[in-house]
């Protein structure tokens, strides 16, 4: 069934605070905007949990998307300007594929990741939602679908989508600054996108760039110490993982517990990539569920029977947060027990059930992975290289190497 359309003007403006007035280029990006799949991302915090740290960081992945849409506009109408064909039928298809990069995203975006589902990413899902969608607006977004899952024959569409030097990335560096108020993440992306080109179907900065891609290195590697990786708010992380982790042990054992019918849908089971493939209603389900289902939830679980459930959403709700510490090397196994037994003394609890109130794992920073994929620039003698192989560019070699850091978080002594 084709979805009821609003036949009203559709190339709207929109006032964002980042960009200022930008503006929707034709009638199916305001549809698939109006969409109740798209506006569902308007309930989904971009930044996770990072607002207990960063009382501003309540910007959504309904703002990040539009943003990278701006974007990806402002990049084909360089490329274009340059000489590189792209039809409207190819630009459209990437300002989709941009606009719904997102949208497989679940409550608290990657917080939650691996835990509303198993063995599923969120690309994976972004791509079952356009096969929808596709299907809704008479195949609409075949192409989109194309650039998004790097299945079409001009490379460079996709790289704008999903690279080391992608839209997604440009805007979410800028907005993520905007609204924690770091400054270290504000990036120069006028001027880089200024410098795209393409060579060899892929896609190259221009020589003269190389400082603005430095610039958009160490400011994504400042990003991730100082609010992706913030330590209060990976014990946080931490601690709504935990909740999520205990309230499906509970409920899968036959513990009633609370919880939006979609959301109970999916703490009763472990869906895969093949039970969203073999069952098209599960789209629907997750569909329902946003930030507000999680945090309805762990609201009414403060109450609940389980000592290890009820503290812990306790401790959440009122920004009781862990305790987290972090060294270069890995915490011995003493001091960790030694946290354990604080723990299962004052609760009474087993060694296994305190295994949810402790925390050990590694903080993994790499700004840039060469290994992965490289970011080219295109020199005046027409060659391409590694940006991170060009002279005079010892920091973004640095850059390469990823940064690792050991942490532990617990309960402060006050609060166990």
């Amino acid at each position: 069934m084709r979805p009821n359309r609003n036949t009203n003007n559709k190339k709207k403006i929109i006032n964002d605070p980042v960009y200022g007035f930008i503006s929707l280029p034709n009638d199916i990006i305001f549809d698939l905007i109006e969409h109740p799949f798209y506006q569902r991302l308007r309930r989904i915090k971009q930044l996770g949990m990072s607002h207990l740290v960063y009382p501003g960081a309540l910007h959504t992945r309904f703002h990040h998307a539009l943003g990278a849409t701006h974007l990806m506009m402002k990049a084909i109408d360089t490329l274009r300007r340059k000489g590189h064909e792209i039809t409207e039928e190819e630009e459209t298809g990437a300002l989709i594929a941009i606009l719904l990069h997102d949208i497989g995203h679940g409550p608290f975006s990657h917080t939650l990741e691996h835990d509303i589902v198993k063995s599923i990413n969120h690309e994976q899902i972004s791509s079952l939602f356009m096969e929808r969608l596709s299907k809704e607006f008479d195949g609409a977004l075949d192409l989109a679908l194309k650039i998004f899952e790097d299945r079409y024959d001009k490379s460079f569409l996709h790289q704008l989508v999903s690279s080391q030097l992608d839209m997604d990335r440009m805007d979410y560096l800028n907005r993520d600054s905007f609204y924690t108020g770091v400054s270290e993440g504000v990036i120069g992306s006028d001027r880089i996108i200024a410098m795209l080109d393409v060579k060899n179907n892929q896609l190259v900065v221009e020589e003269k760039g190389v400082y603005s891609i430095e610039k958009f290195l160490v400011a994504r590697r400042l990003m991730y110490w100082q609010v992706y990786m913030h330590k209060t708010v990976v014990s946080s992380e931490v601690m709504l993982t935990n909740i999520l982790r205990r309230a499906k042990q509970l409920i899968q054992n036959g513990t009633d517990l609370f919880a939006s019918p979609s959301f109970s849908l999916f703490l009763k089971n472990d869906f895969t990539l093949n039970d969203f493939q073999s069952k098209p209603e599960l789209l629907n389900e997750f569909a329902n569920l946003d930030d507000n289902d999680i945090l309805g939830a762990v609201k009414v679980w403060q109450n609940c029977d389980d000592t290890v459930l009820g503290e812990l959403s306790k401790q959440l709700i009122n920004r009781q947060l862990f305790k987290i510490e972090i060294k270069e090397a890995p915490f011995s196994e003493e001091r960790i027990n030694k946290e354990k037994q604080k723990i299962k003394d004052h609760l009474n609890i087993s060694e296994e059930d305190s295994n949810y109130f402790i925390q050990t794992d590694v903080l993994r920073n790499n700004a840039y992975n060469e290994q992965k994929e490289t970011i080219n620039l295109l020199m005046k003698n027409g060659d391409v290289i590694d940006v991170s192989k060009a002279a005079d560019n010892l920091n973004i070699h640095a850059l390469s190497s990823p940064v690792e850091k050991y942490f532990i978080c617990y309960p402060q002594s006050n609060r166990v």
